[in-house]
């Protein structure tokens, strides 16, 4: 029996692309399309059996594309991030006949049971990522790759261990020359960062810590059609505003080269990442921050590798980390791997969804509205930031935002120059009112386009 087709319309691609593989995992085709026009077309000709319509698209409101639909007898969901509220809701269904109306962010898994209700499908099991993490052949560290990874926030005054069952426990800060060794000398800036720590012992053989993650892990990405794969062009942040969107949980791996690295999300939000470089490992990155020395490093490699134990064990038995600062840089090691992502223009990705993230031992707490901002600020380099966006393009306030503006911590003078983003001025004009160091301003105009808070007019 031929799977249902169905048709999804949303002029970003990154959430088209999601969207569209977890509904094909789903047991459904999947047809596509970014313009109003181009998804009538399809839909005179393929007959589908469900639409999923933005209500916003570049070329018609996708309230004219539903009049067409209706006449062709295709039910639809509208999907929104612009009207919202009740009437909204109410008005979708009762003046242009939608099944379902979701507003930006949603929960992809409620919006697929709104789905199956309309038009069931067979459930097909969900595939893992074809990612795996112990048996490719080495990797070499790549210096390109990895001369920023140790850029990371840095907590002034300590993080806190969340425990099940409530409490917080205090975890010693780095000390400043491990700041310093770390930031190159920069201001910290004071973070919370939240770890869970699971009461039950983790399941035999699982990884807990990517300090296990061997330097030859991360097979290249298998050909199966339940996982859905495309080019890593510059839209790296709108593959995080994709799972927000969604609400997905689910894994992003990216491979550049011989360099593979996988972000785990958790309803939208990255809580785990792992790499398969050395320079990423637990070990090397307590050298980087001057918590143990290479010796130090050594020695307990090579027990660990005698004892068959991890060697952050082997450092907390010698007594050279405590399992609260292991807890912590393990924490700060996960952000420096999702940072350095922000370093590659090119390379490639693969999209799977399953709850794996959910039995790791650590998850952070970070937003990727500021993970975005943060990485684009710290890792895009001059000549990136004017290609991505020209001196002489004008900005405007985006109608349909990824993120809402409170879930990004801007500084004061960055929230005085948004609202000069009106159309009026020039980016080089922009630059130069905000009073700041050219590359800087121009970062956080091109990272508040990546969040489509602003776009070109």
């Amino acid at each position: 029996m031929p799977s249902p087709r169905i048709l999804v319309v949303d002029d970003n691609p990154e959430l088209l692309t999601l969207l569209s593989s977890s509904f094909e995992e789903a047991g459904y085709t999947v047809l596509t399309a970014s313009r109003g026009r181009n998804a009538l077309d399809l839909a005179r000709k393929e007959k589908p059996a469900l639409a999923i319509v933005d209500v916003l698209l570049p070329d018609l409101m996708g309230y004219d594309v539903a009049e067409m639909l209706k006449r062709l007898k295709i039910p639809f969901i509208f999907i929104s991030g612009v009207h919202k509220g009740g009437s909204a809701t109410r008005g979708a269904a009762a003046k242009h006949g939608a099944v379902g109306y979701f507003e930006k962010p949603f929960d992809r898994k409620a919006l697929l049971e709104a789905v199956r209700k309309v038009v069931p499908a067979a459930r097909t099991p969900e595939r893992e990522l074809e990612l795996d993490l112990e048996g490719a052949p080495p990797v070499a560290e790549e210096a390109e790759a990895m001369e920023l990874t140790s850029r990371i926030d840095l907590t002034a005054q300590g993080a806190h261990v969340g425990l099940r069952g409530g409490g917080k426990l205090a975890l010693r800060p780095m000390g400043p020359e491990q700041q310093a060794r770390l930031s190159g000398a920069a201001s910290p800036v004071t973070r919370r960062i939240s770890v869970t720590v699971p009461t039950e012992p983790p399941p035999p053989g699982r990884q807990d810590e990517p300090e296990e993650l061997p330097a030859d892990a991360l097979q290249p990405i298998a050909s199966k059609d339940s996982v859905r794969r495309g080019e890593l062009k510059d839209n790296l942040p709108q593959l995080f505003a994709a799972f927000f969107q969604a609400r997905e949980t689910g894994e992003l791996g990216l491979q550049k080269g011989q360099v593979k690295k996988v972000v785990y999300f958790e309803a939208g939000m990255p809580v785990f990442a792992q790499s398969n470089l050395v320079a990423d490992r637990l070990g090397q990155f307590l050298v980087r921050a001057g918590k143990i020395d290479e010796a130090t490093l050594e020695s307990a490699a090579d027990e660990a590798s005698r004892s068959k134990q991890r060697t952050g064990d082997v450092l907390i038995s010698m007594g050279a980390l405590t399992e609260e600062e292991r807890l912590y840089y393990i924490a700060q090691q996960i952000k420096s791997i999702l940072y350095s992502l922000f370093a590659w223009e090119t390379g490639s990705f693969a999209l799977s969804f399953q709850a794996r993230a959910r039995r790791e031992m650590i998850k952070l707490d970070i937003h990727p509205a500021n993970l975005i901002v943060r990485g684009v600020k710290k890792l895009y380099k001059p000549e990136r930031l004017r290609r991505l966006l020209a001196a002489e393009e004008r900005l405007i306030p985006s109608p349909d935002p990824a993120f809402n503006l409170s879930d990004v911590e801007l500084q004061a003078w960055e929230a005085h120059l948004l609202p000069r983003c009106d159309g009026t001025r020039t980016v080089a004009d922009l630059v130069k009112l905000s009073g700041r160091p050219e590359n800087e301003a121009w970062a956080t105009l091109v990272a508040l386009r990546a969040l489509r808070v602003l776009e070109v007019r």
